[in-house]
Formats: structure tokens, C-alpha cells, sequence
């Protein structure tokens, strides 16, 4: 496979002393892949991506409120819906693979059965602590955790012994420093922390793949659509797959 380094200097984006500042902002999810493209573009390049990542809702609203910003990584459905509203215009998308929510649990831990939505609601029932990311900050695992707990009719136990984290990354904090026994993410964010730590994505009707996209505005400076380029390289691609995204049938 090729390497970072040798795709950006095939696409002809030359090194530069005072390179250029782009902006950033990205869900959680994909957080791993793209913190290690980002340093190896500015390797390449000289120029600086300053990367913000918080959840898929939280994510496409900082977006919008900074007009310094280049990129919006995000989920496609929050994307559709901004360019419905008209938030998100002139722009161009590209779609980047899907993530499936899980469960985690500390690496070395019991693993519990969560293959039914029985088998699912005795293991949230005997946990003694979980974690999962505020829905109130557009977290797309947590409103969809929400939902589930609702159906199995065991929100208010859960409730009693939850963690509300700020996104997926504290989530998994948490799970590693084994302060709860199962959180809840995307398990593409569980792999990056720890390959270890994954117990299973949601059993059957439960399940949840959330399609993950790239926005940006058409009018691309020379090293923002190098950035582009490399995400969406055969490099790139490997290196989200890697970090548990599944990648689209080309």
C-alpha cells in the first residue's frame, strides 16, 4: 500500500514554509484516521490542519458558526439535512463509509452475551455502571441508546446508573480506566481506543449503521483539496478501514 507521504506528492501539492490553515470539523467516530492523515499531510506539505472533532450533531452546528471552516465530516443524514435548509450550500459531498454502534467493556472483563435483545436487556439490567454520549449534544449512538432502553422497557434502571459523556472518545475513557462496566458508541471509536475492549455492535432490529460524508464548499484552495484527495485515496480509504469504518462497494 502506498504511504501517506508518497500519495500527497503524487498529487502535486508542493511543500511550503508558511503553509496554509484549514479548518476542521469532525465527528468522533472517525477521529483515529483522521488525526494521523492530517499529520502526515502536514509533514508532506507544511501546510496545518486544525482538527475539532465533538459528536455528529454538536460537530455540523460549530461548523456552521465558523466561517474560517473548510471541512465538515459528519453524518450524511445531518449533511442532507443542511443542505435541505439551505445551512450548507455550494458545497460538495463525499461519502466516507459507515460506522455501526456497540458495546464496549473494560479489556480483560467478562464479556457479556448481547447476540438477542433478551441476552441485551439482562446485560444492561446487571451492570453496574454504563456509559453511553448526551443525546442532548446530538450524539448519534446515545439518542439511538435512548431508543432502545425505551423499547426494552428498562430506560429508568439504566438511567439510574448512567454516565453521560461529552462524545465517544470519553466514553471509551471511561470504559479503559474501567470506571463503568459497558459504554456506548460507534464501534469504530471502541477499535480506535482499543480493539480489545469491543464486546459487539446492537443485536438484530436494534442495529444502527450511521453513513459517514465530507462536506466542503466548491471553492477549494490548491492544499484543502490535496487534503481531499488524500482522504479519499486508496491510502486513506485503508487507513478508515482499519479504524473500523466500513468502506462503500465502489
Amino acid at each position: 500500500m502506498r504511504t501517506m507521504v508518497s500519495v500527497v506528492l503524487a498529487a502535486g501539492i508542493a511543500s511550503s514554509a508558511s503553509g496554509e490553515e484549514l479548518k476542521m470539523y469532525a465527528a468522533a467516530g472517525v477521529k483515529s484516521s483522521l488525526v494521523r492523515m492530517a499529520a502526515d499531510y502536514e509533514k508532506a506539505t507544511g501546510h496545518r490542519i486544525l482538527a475539532v472533532f465533538d459528536t455528529a450533531g454538536a460537530t455540523g452546528k460549530r461548523f456552521d458558526a465558523d466561517p474560517q471552516a473548510t471541512f465538515l465530516i459528519t453524518s450524511q443524514a445531518l449533511i442532507s439535512e443542511g443542505q435541505k435548509n439551505g445551512t450548507l450550500r455550494d458545497g460538495v459531498s463525499y461519502r466516507l463509509g459507515d460506522t455501526v454502534a456497540g458495546f464496549a467493556a473494560p479489556p480483560g472483563a467478562p464479556k457479556p452475551d448481547i447476540s438477542t435483545p433478551a441476552t441485551l436487556k439482562a446485560a444492561l439490567l446487571s451492570a453496574r455502571r454504563i456509559a453511553f454520549s448526551d443525546p442532548a449534544r446530538g450524539a448519534t449512538a446515545g439518542t439511538h441508546f435512548m431508543k432502545v432502553i425505551e423499547a426494552l422497557g428498562i430506560k429508568d434502571e439504566v438511567l439510574k446508573k448512567a454516565t453521560l459523556a461529552q462524545d465517544g472518545v470519553e466514553t471509551m475513557r471511561l470504559v479503559l480506566e474501567k470506571k463503568v462496566d459497558l459504554g456506548v458508541t460507534q464501534i469504530a471509536e471502541i477499535v480506535q481506543a482499543d480493539r480489545a475492549a469491543l464486546v459487539g455492535p446492537f443485536p438484530g432490529a436494534f442495529d444502527l449503521a450511521t453513513t459517514y460524508s465530507l462536506w466542503h464548499r466548491k471553492d477549494l484552495s490548491p492544499a484543502a483539496k490535496g487534503f481531499v484527495d488524500l482522504i479519499m485515496s486508496p491510502a486513506g480509504r485503508a487507513r478508515l478501514a482499519e479504524d473500523g469504518v466500513r468502506l462503500p462497494v465502489q
